[in-house]
C-alpha cells in the first residue's frame, strides 16, 4: 500500500494503517497535533484505517477542516458535561460551525448565563480526565432501540430517517455515547482552550411548526493565547455592533410595524445615496447603462425564469385580477425584459445593464438580524449581455471594478468559486463551459481562489468575494454568476456577424451585494467613525460662546456652498462639552471659532484622526476638505500618544 503525502512524498506500508498511526509514523510531534485526516479529498476520522493505496494529508487546528474536528470534539464534552449537570436535559445536534461549534438542547428548566459557567467547570473537568473517544457502530434498528431507552427522542428521530439497513456510528468518551458520524479528536485531552459564549433559540431542524430548543455556542481553540484574541475581537465587535451604532448615530432604525424592513432616517440615507453615487460614477465609467423595472411581475414571468418552482417558499406572492403575481426577489428577469425590448445585435454586445432594484425576500423571523439580515433591500444588480468569446474579458472587467470597491474601503479578500449544485437546470455541457470559463478569467488575473463545490446558483457556476473587515471578520458581498440557463429559457437572441440569430450569455453580479448589508459591514468595519467622504456629517461648527453666532452661519454658509455637510452646534453649553459630543457623533472635523477666529476669518480644526490641528483660513479649509472628498482619501486615525510624540 503506497500513501502519497501532501508534500508529494510516499509512504508504502505492507499492512493497513490508521491514519493516526501513520501520522505518528511521520512525526510524533505531527501524531500530538492532528485532529483528523484527508484521504483522496475526503475528511476522515484519525482513526479511519487506510488499506489501499490514496493520498493523504493529516490535518491540524490550522486546516479548516481540522478546526473543525477539534471544535466537534469540544461540542461533545459541552454536551457529556451538560448530561452530568443536568441529567433531565434531551440533546439534540452539536455541530462544529465558522468560529465555533454549538448544541441544541431541551430543558423543562430553562438554561442561564449562570448555567454556562457550571457547564465550563464541568467541561475542565472532562479534559482533565483525558478520556479517550472511540467510535462503534450499530445496525439501525439497535441504534433506535439504544436511544429510546436513553430517553433522547431527538436522536431517535435523527436515525428513523436515515434509510433501512444503514450502520449508525456512535462515538464515546467515558459514560457519554452520541450519535455522530465524526471525524473526532483521539481523546478529550487536547482541548483546553475554550469558551461559552451565548445561548440563543432554535427551532428543532429549523421549522417553526417544531418546539423551540435551546442553543448554547461556545468556541475552543488548540492555543489559549489564540482564545484570548479571538474573545478580544468578539469584545471588539460588540462594540461595532451596528445596530446599536446605527441607533446612536441616527442612520437607520427597526419596527415591529415592518420585522426585517429597515427604515433609514435622514443621517442614514445621506450615507446610503453617496455609496449608490459612488456606484453611479464607477459604473458609468465601466460603461453601463442604467435601468429601472418594475418591484412586481406576474406569475408567468417567475415560471420562465424557473423561481417560481425553484424559490417560491422566499417569495412575496397576492392575486391581481384573478392572475398570480410575486414581488420580485432578484431583479435578473426584469433585466431580461429589458433585453428583448428591441432587437438586439453583435454590436451592441457586450449590454451593461446595472440597476439598483429593490427586492423582498421572505426570512424567517429567527434569522433577521439588523442590517445584516433583513426581508427587503436594495442590490446593486447589473447584468451583462454578451458573446461566448466575450466571456472572458467581461468576467475580468467585473473582477477589477469588485476589487476597485473593496481596495477603496480598505478590505482585503478571497475569492471562491462555487460549482453546480443537486438542485440546478440546464446540460452537463452548459454548466462544464460555464464554470471553465469562470477558472479561466480568474486564471487569467492571477487571483488566487479556492473550489466551493456544489454551492453555485441553480442556473450556474458564480464567484465569491468575501471581504475581511478590520477586525478580521469575513463577509460574502460581491459574486459574478455565469448564466446560460435564462437567456435560453425566455429565448434570448441577437443577430451575429454572420446574419443569424443567437443566443447570448448572461453575467449576473454584484459589487455591493445588498446595499443595506454593505451598509452594517462599513459601520461595524469603520466602528461608525466612517471616512471623511462618507460621512453624513463632515465638519460640525461649534461656537465658543452665542456672541460668535453669526460667524459661525457664516462658515456653515461657506461649508454648505461648496458642497460641505455641516451643521452647527448652536446650544449653550461650555466648549469641551460640544468637542465631547461631536466626538461621540463619530464627526470627521470640528471647527471651533471664537473672537480671534471671527476677526481674521479663521477656524481652529480638531480633527477625528490628529486632534488638534491649529487654527487655518477658512478657505484653505474649505479647499483641504474639498480634496479629501474628491479623491475618497481614508486617513489613518493618530492616537493621542503619537500625537505627543
Amino acid at each position: 500500500m503506497i500513501i502519497t503525502l501532501k508534500d508529494g512524498s510516499k509512504k508504502e506500508y505492507s499492512q493497513p494503517m490508521a491514519v493516526i498511526d501513520i501520522a505518528a509514523d511521520i512525526s510524533e510531534g505531527l501524531a500530538r497535533v492532528a485532529t483528523a485526516g484527508e484521504v483522496n479529498g475526503e475528511t476522515v476520522d484519525l482513526r479511519t484505517v487506510l488499506d489501499q493505496d490514496c493520498t493523504l494529508s493529516i490535518l491540524t487546528f490550522e486546516d479548516p477542516e481540522g478546526a473543525g474536528a477539534f471544535r466537534h470534539t469540544t461540542s461533545h464534552i459541552m454536551a457529556q458535561a451538560i448530561k452530568r449537570l443536568y441529567p433531565q436535559v434531551k440533546l439534540a445536534i452539536g455541530p462544529s460551525i465558522a468560529d465555533g461549534f454549538y448544541y441544541d438542547v431541551d430543558s423543562d428548566t430553562p438554561l442561564t448565563a449562570e448555567d454556562l459557567e457550571k457547564i465550563e467547570k464541568e467541561m475542565k473537568k472532562i479534559v482533565k480526565e483525558a478520556l479517550p473517544i472511540t467510535r462503534f457502530t450499530k445496525p439501525r434498528d439497535e441504534a433506535i432501540a439504544y436511544f429510546k431507552e436513553k430517553n433522547e427522542p431527538y436522536k431517535v428521530e435523527l436515525i428513523e430517517d436515515l434509510p433501512e439497513g444503514e450502520e449508525i456510528s456512535f462515538y464515546q468518551q467515558g459514560e457519554f455515547v452520541d450519535l455522530c458520524a465524526g471525524p473526532h479528536l483521539m481523546s478529550t485531552k487536547p482541548v483546553k482552550a475554550f469558551k461559552l459564549t451565548s445561548l440563543a433559540g432554535a427551532y428543532w431542524r429549523g421549522s417553526e411548526k417544531n418546539k423551540m430548543l435551546t442553543r448554547i455556542y461556545g468556541t475552543s481553540f488548540a492555543k489559549k493565547a489564540d482564545l484570548e484574541a479571538y474573545l478580544t475581537r468578539l469584545e471588539e465587535a460588540k462594540k461595532r455592533d451596528h445596530r446599536k451604532l446605527g441607533k446612536q448615530l441616527g442612520l437607520f432604525m427597526m419596527r415591529e410595524e415592518g420585522p426585517g424592513f429597515p427604515f433609514f432616517l435622514p443621517k442614514g440615507m445621506v450615507l446610503k445615496n453617496t455609496l449608490l453615487d459612488y456606484w453611479r460614477e464607477i459604473h458609468r465609467k465601466a460603461g453601463y447603462v442604467e435601468i429601472s423595472t418594475p418591484i412586481m411581475l406576474s406569475r408567468h414571468l417567475w415560471e420562465t425564469s424557473g423561481h417560481w418552482d425553484h424559490y417560491k417558499e422566499n417569495m412575496y406572492t397576492t392575486v391581481i385580477d384573478d392572475t398570480d403575481f410575486a414581488i420580485k426577489p432578484m431583479n435578473c428577469p426584469g433585466g431580461i425584459l429589458v433585453y428583448q425590448s428591441e432587437p438586439r445585435s453583435y454590436r451592441d454586445l457586450p449590454l451593461r445593464m446595472g440597476e439598483l432594484g429593490l427586492v423582498h425576500r421572505h426570512e424567517k423571523s429567527g434569522q433577521l438580524h439588523g442590517l445584516m439580515r433583513v426581508r427587503c433591500f436594495t442590490q446593486d444588480d447589473a447584468h451583462i449581455f454578451m458573446m461566448p468569446e466575450q466571456i472572458r474579458e467581461e468576467i475580468k472587467g467585473v473582477a477589477k471594478l469588485i476589487d476597485e470597491v473593496y481596495q477603496l474601503f480598505g478590505f482585503k479578500y478571497h475569492v471562491e468559486l462555487s460549482t453546480r449544485p443537486e438542485d440546478s437546470m440546464g446540460s452537463d455541457e452548459d454548466w462544464e463551459m460555464a464554470t471553465e470559463a469562470l477558472r479561466g478569467a480568474l486564471d487569467d488575473l492571477g487571483l488566487p481562489y479556492v473550489v466551493n463545490e456544489g454551492d453555485g446558483a441553480f442556473y450556474g457556476p458564480k464567484i465569491d468575494f468575501h471581504l475581511e473587515d478590520s477586525i478580521g471578520r469575513t463577509w460574502q458581498c460581491g459574486t459574478i454568476q455565469l448564466d446560460f440557463q435564462l437567456p435560453l429559457r425566455f429565448n434570448c437572441e441577437y443577430i451575429g456577424a454572420d446574419g443569424e440569430k443567437h443566443r447570448p450569455i448572461m453575467i449576473h453580479r454584484v459589487a455591493f451585494g445588498s446595499i443595506e448589508r454593505f451598509i452594517g459591514i462599513l459601520i461595524e468595519h469603520f466602528a461608525g467613525a466612517f471616512p471623511t467622504w462618507l460621512a453624513p456629517v463632515q465638519a460640525k461648527i461649534l461656537p465658543i460662546s452665542d456672541k460668535h453666532m453669526e460667524y459661525a452661519r457664516k462658515v456653515e454658509a461657506a461649508l454648505l456652498e461648496a458642497g460641505i455637510r455641516c451643521e452647527v452646534d448652536a446650544r449653550a453649553e461650555k466648549i469641551g462639552y460640544k468637542i465631547r459630543e461631536a466626538r461621540l457623533e463619530k464627526i470627521p472635523y470640528m471647527l471651533v471659532v471664537g473672537a480671534k477666529e471671527e476677526e481674521e476669518e479663521l477656524v481652529s480644526v480638531r480633527s477625528r484622526f490628529a486632534g488638534d490641528e491649529g487654527q487655518k483660513k477658512l478657505a484653505d479649509f474649505i479647499s483641504d476638505i474639498k480634496e479629501e472628498i474628491s479623491s475618497r482619501t481614508i486617513r489613518a486615525v493618530v492616537t493621542e500618544e503619537e500625537q505627543k510624540g
